[in-house]
C-alpha cells in the first residue's frame, strides 16, 4: 500500500517548513484562475443586466438560464474527473477546460446579439468550467499535506477571487470607454482568457499518477467508489441540501438593484463588495477551519448567507448595499475552498478528481433547482414572498445539514496494492 511519511495514506511526503509554505502548484494554479477569473467575470458581471434589463428576459426564464448554465454541467465534470482519475492527466484536462471557456468568449463576439449564439457560447464556457474544476481542485489538494489543504484552497480562491474583483471593473472601464459596446467586453475576455492557457502551459507542474494508468483505466469509476464513503455520502447530502437552498447572487443583486432603484450601469459594481470581503477572508477562513474543524466552518458560511437574505428582507436601505456584499463574502470564503477541503481527506488519492466532480455536480444541480425555483416564486408570488420562503428553506437546510455532517473526517482508507 502507498503510505506517506506521516503514516497517512494518500498524502505527500512531509518537508521541512511544508507547514508554512504554499505550495509553488497551488500559487501557479491561483495565477491562472486569477487571470481566467478576470476574462470569465467581465462576461459575469454584464450577462444579468444584458439579459434581464436589455433583452426583457422574466425573472424566471433568466432564474432558469443562470441555473442551466451552472447545473447542466453535470455529466461533464464527472467525465473530467474520470479523465484526470484515469491517466493521471489532470493539467491536460484542466487545460482542455480552461481553453473551451477562452474560446466562448470568441463565440459570444461572434454572435451578433443572437440569442442562440449568445445562449450557446454561455453553455461553452460552464462546459469548460465544469471539465477542468474537478482535476484543478484534485491538484490542489494532491500539491499540499492534508491537514492545511484549507489553507491550500483558501490561497487559491482569494487568487482566484482577485481576478473576480478586477473581472467586473474591467468590463466597466471596457463599458464606459465604448460607449457601452459589449463586443468590446468580449474581445478583451477572450485575450485574456487566453492568457490564462498560456500560463496553465507553461508554469503549473503536472501532478504524477497515483497508480499506474493501465491499473487505473481497470479500476471501477471514481463516482461509484466515492458514494461506498458513508463519510462522503454526508458530506454530499448536507452540500446538496444547503446547495438547493441557495437562490444565486445575481437574484439578490438585481434584488438590491430594484430595492434602490440604482443607475443599471452600476450594476457591474454591486459585487465588487463581496469579493473584496471574500479575497481578505478566504486565507484566514481555511486556517480557521483548518484549526477548529471544517463542517462548522461550512455552517457558519450559509448561516451569512441567511443574514445576507435577511437584510433583504428588512425595510430597504443604503446599508443593505454594503451589508448584503459583505455577508455574500463571509459565505463564500467559508463554504467554497473549505468544502473541497473537507471532502479532499476521505478520497483516495487515485479517485480523487471523480470523487470531487460528484460532490461538485450534486451542489451544482441541486443549485439549479434553487435558482429555478426562486425565479419561478418571484414570478408568480413577487420578490418578497419568494424571498421569504427562501430564507425559511435555508434555516431548516441548515438545522437538517448540522445532524448529516460529520463532526471530522478521516483520511480515506489504503486501499492500494503493493
Amino acid at each position: 500500500m502507498y503510505l506517506a511519511a506521516n503514516g497517512r495514506p494518500d498524502a505527500p511526503p512531509r518537508t521541512p517548513g511544508a507547514r508554512r509554505r504554499v505550495p509553488a502548484a497551488v500559487l501557479a494554479l491561483g495565477t491562472v484562475s486569477l487571470v481566467t477569473d478576470v476574462s470569465s467575470e467581465m462576461v459575469t458581471a454584464v450577462l444579468p443586466l444584458y439579459l434581464v434589463l436589455g433583452l426583457g428576459l422574466s425573472p424566471l426564464q433568466f432564474g432558469f438560464l443562470d441555473g442551466m448554465f451552472n447545473g447542466a454541467t453535470a455529466l461533464v465534470r464527472l467525465l473530467g474527473g474520470r479523465l484526470a482519475d484515469r491517466g493521471g492527466h489532470h493539467k491536460r484536462v484542466a487545460g482542455a477546460g480552461y481553453l473551451l471557456s477562452a474560446l466562448s468568449r470568441l463565440g459570444l463576439l461572434l454572435a451578433g446579439g443572437a440569442t442562440a449564439g449568445i445562449a450557446a457560447a454561455l453553455a461553452a464556457d460552464r462546459l469548460g468550467k465544469g471539465i477542468r474544476t474537478a482535476p484543478r481542485d484534485a491538484m490542489i489538494s494532491l500539491s499540499g499535506p492534508p491537514e492545511s489543504l484549507g489553507r491550500s484552497f483558501g490561497v487559491h480562491r482569494a487568487m482566484d477571487t482577485t481576478g473576480a474583483l478586477l473581472g467586473p471593473l474591467a468590463a466597466f472601464a471596457v463599458l464606459w470607454a465604448t460607449a457601452d459596446a459589449y463586443d468590446a467586453v468580449f474581445a478583451v475576455s477572450f485575450c485574456t482568457g487566453l492568457l490564462g492557457v498560456l500560463l496553465l502551459a507553461v508554469y503549473v507542474p503536472a501532478v504524477p499518477p497515483a497508480v499506474p494508468p493501465a491499473a487505473a483505466a481497470r479500476r471501477p469509476a471514481p463516482a461509484r467508489t466515492a458514494l461506498r464513503d458513508p463519510a462522503f455520502r454526508r458530506i454530499l447530502y448536507a452540500a446538496a441540501l444547503l446547495g438547493a437552498t441557495t437562490i444565486g447572487d445575481a437574484f439578490l443583486y438585481l434584488l438590491l438593484l430594484r430595492g434602490l432603484d440604482l443607475p443599471p450601469a452600476l450594476f457591474t459594481l454591486l459585487p465588487l463588495g463581496a469579493a473584496a470581503v471574500y479575497l481578505l477572508l478566504a486565507v484566514p477562513a481555511g486556517r480557521i477551519a483548518d484549526r477548529t474543524g471544517r463542517p462548522a466552518a461550512f455552517l457558519i458560511g450559509h448561516l451569512a448567507l441567511l443574514g445576507a437574505y435577511g437584510l433583504l428582507l428588512a425595510p430597504v436601505a443604503w446599508p443593505t448595499v454594503v451589508g448584503v456584499p459583505t455577508l455574500l463574502g463571509i459565505f463564500y470564503a467559508a463554504t467554497d475552498g473549505v468544502l473541497m477541503a473537507l471532502a479532499a481527506p476521505v478520497l483516495p488519492a487515485h479517485g480523487r478528481a471523480g470523487g470531487l466532480a460528484v460532490l461538485q455536480t450534486g451542489q451544482a444541480l441541486a443549485r439549479l433547482l434553487g435558482a429555478a425555483g426562486f425565479g419561478a416564486a418571484w414570478t408568480f408570488w413577487g420578490q418578497r414572498p419568494a424571498l421569504w420562503a427562501a430564507a425559511l428553506a435555508l434555516a431548516g437546510a441548515l438545522a437538517a445539514a448540522r445532524r448529516i455532517l460529520p463532526d471530522r473526517t478521516a483520511p480515506a482508507s489504503p486501499v492500494e496494492p503493493s
